[in-house]
């Protein structure tokens, strides 16, 4: 991302500290201006509430100001294989779509 090599599993390592987050998933997106960017799936634990600035403010002061997601998706569960392995790839298409479709 913008000169910069970040590996997802560094900003979800980050991201899944957050008392609020049940888990994650961390995607490059296409970017006009940076080629690509993180953007960040996250489901929260019940009953939580978490602006998606806070947990980019958290990712900068965890891991750096680079690296923080440009977007923060909340959903309610991430598409997984049967033995539970997050399915990314499902992800970066949906969003690819999604970016098509002009979201």
């Amino acid at each position: 991302m913008a000169g910069y090599r970040i590996g997802p599993f560094d900003v979800e390592s980050v991201l899944t500290k957050h008392p609020a987050v049940a888990e994650c998933a961390v995607i490059a997106a296409p970017d006009q201006i940076r080629g690509e960017v993180l953007e960040a799936y996250v489901v929260l634990l019940p009953g939580q509430n978490v602006e998606p600035a806070e947990l980019q403010q958290w990712v900068r002061d965890g891991y750096g100001a680079h690296a923080f997601p440009r977007t923060v998706h909340f959903v309610p569960q991430l598409p997984k294989t049967e033995s539970g392995k997050v399915q990314r790839h499902a992800l970066r298409q949906q969003r690819h779509a999604e970016l098509a479709m002009g979201a």
